[in-house]
């Protein structure tokens, strides 16, 4: 009798070719990759040097994304010369390898975590690379992603193959009920808070609990999207009803009889019972409050109703010499309501939090309402599909109306890789998922928050527990 595994285990043994040594080093079948204009040109070049062919062209989606503009008018031009030469060697490459790619006007065009799950191209039980370490994603449909370097990619596509090391397991398991407006947001907030930066280095971590099986697929995607922040290289759920009924109308998930047999077996992806975990940690969401970010690391972070912490509490040195920095980076001081920081942008956008759901809760809170004076604030929808949703149901209108920007659809002011860039000093309120120093712009301040408190700090003109504005008349 084989022993009871982790869900983590079952992937990884499922696509092992053969272990390589006793260290945990194994050759790993990787099922499909997604690939962006920015990380994979190295990559390609290799293959070029070497005379390689793609093993496998169909197991590949290219989709354009990070340097594209999100001007509100789209005409495929992209102004920064950089930025179009990678766009122009990107689609030369999905042409001579024979790679299917969403450029920037393809209709299904947006950010590659967003867009796969909305194709139906990841299904549970798969393992998945891309050169994004937010490929953990998609770890809220069943399936095991993982980001990977720009070698990896080339090996990738040259044998559908890695060499991998197995991680640690970590299960958190999350109980309690969220209150209103306390979203998948703040719980991993809360978590990377909790455990730190680098908490979960060298784990993989499964959600488990009655708070998980309660939220939605795309809340379950925020939640696997942001763990690498606590340091996982993976992090994912067991499939479930949801899941399956959320892949079931997507273009490319199986059909038929083919779709039945699909879903026996991934009705088999869970933890059996009797599994052991490395490590173990639990997250109580009765008494969570919508979280925020003060400094420069998601893990520095804390509930919108507290205040910034003094460094001089800090008994470590190091640590306190490092929190010191943050606050001397962002404009604050000790002690300081986080409620009383003002913003100069709101940012609603990224592959954490720009699926319809997201979307629809900004509308709850920004209708009849209007942004501040002194903000600007700009909307950018995961995908293309999803802002054409957005506009059929009436919520783009409902953002311009209170006087946020609706743009086209991309990584925008993620990370500043575009046109969408903060000025030195600016401080922004941003459903993002890094808060690192220069992360939208140099010399620009960045805090992280739930869509909804975007939308609330954007209407105040500071950060705001959204649940005071939402109570309002």
């Amino acid at each position: 009798m084989t022993s009871p595994r982790t869900l983590y285990q079952k992937h990884i043994d499922s696509h092992t070719v053969c272990t390589l040594d006793d260290q945990g080093h194994v050759l790993l079948y990787i099922d499909r990759q997604v690939a962006n204009e920015y990380t994979s040109p190295q990559a390609f070049s290799g293959l070029r040097e070497a005379g390689r062919s793609v093993w496998r062209p169909a197991a590949t989606l290219c989709v354009v994304d990070h340097v594209n503009p999100t001007t509100p008018r789209r005409d495929g031009t992209l102004p920064d010369a950089g930025g179009a030469r990678q766009v122009a060697y990107f689609a030369e490459n999905c042409r001579d390898f024979g790679i299917e790619l969403f450029d920037v006007l393809d209709p299904r065009q947006g950010i590659e975590h967003v867009v796969a799950p909305e194709q139906g191209f990841i299904l549970p039980g798969m393992v998945v690379a891309a050169g994004d370490s937010h490929t953990t994603t998609y770890g809220a449909l069943g399936a095991f992603g993982f980001g990977i370097g720009t070698s990896e990619i080339e090996h990738v596509l040259a044998t559908q193959t890695l060499v991998y090391k197995r991680l640690k397991t970590l299960r958190v398991t999350v109980t309690g009920q969220l209150g209103p407006c306390v979203t998948a947001k703040d719980i991993i907030m809360a978590l990377v808070e909790q455990i730190g930066a680098s908490g979960a280095t060298g784990f993989a971590i499964e959600f488990d609990g009655p708070v998980i099986t309660a939220l939605s697929v795309e809340a379950r995607m925020t939640l696997c999207n942001m763990a690498v922040e606590a340091g996982a290289r993976g992090a994912f759920m067991a499939p479930d009803d949801k899941v399956f009924a959320y892949l079931k109308s997507k273009p490319r998930a199986p059909k038929g009889a083919l779709w039945e047999q699909a879903e026996r077996a991934w009705r088999t992806l869970y933890t059996d019972q009797g599994a052991v975990f490395d490590r173990e940690v639990l997250i109580d969401v009765d008494a969570l409050e919508p979280m925020v970010t003060w400094g420069t690391s998601p893990d520095q972070a804390a509930p919108v109703s507290g205040r910034v912490p003094d460094p001089a509490q800090q008994a470590d040195p190091i640590l306190r010499q490092g929190l010191q920095r943050a606050l001397n980076y962002m404009g604050l001081h000790a002690g300081m309501a986080l409620s009383d920081i003002t913003i100069s942008h709101a940012f609603i956008g990224s592959c954490t939090n720009a699926r319809i759901e997201d979307l629809r809760e900004v509308a709850k809170v920004v209708q009849g309402r209007h942004v501040a004076s002194s903000v600007r604030a700009m909307i950018v929808p995961g995908s293309t599909l999803v802002r054409a949703q957005a506009e059929a149901e009436g919520l783009a209108r409902i953002f311009q109306d209170a006087g946020f920007e609706w743009r086209q659809s991309g990584c925008s002011m993620c990370l500043a890789m575009n046109d969408d860039v903060l000025a030195p000093g600016d401080r922004c309120a941003s459903s993002t998922n890094r808060n690192f120093e220069g992360r939208q712009g140099a010399g620009a301040r960045t805090h992280l928050m739930s869509p909804a408190m975007v939308a609330a700090a954007a209407i105040r003109g500071h950060l705001v527990d959204v649940r005071h504005v939402a109570q309002e008349a």
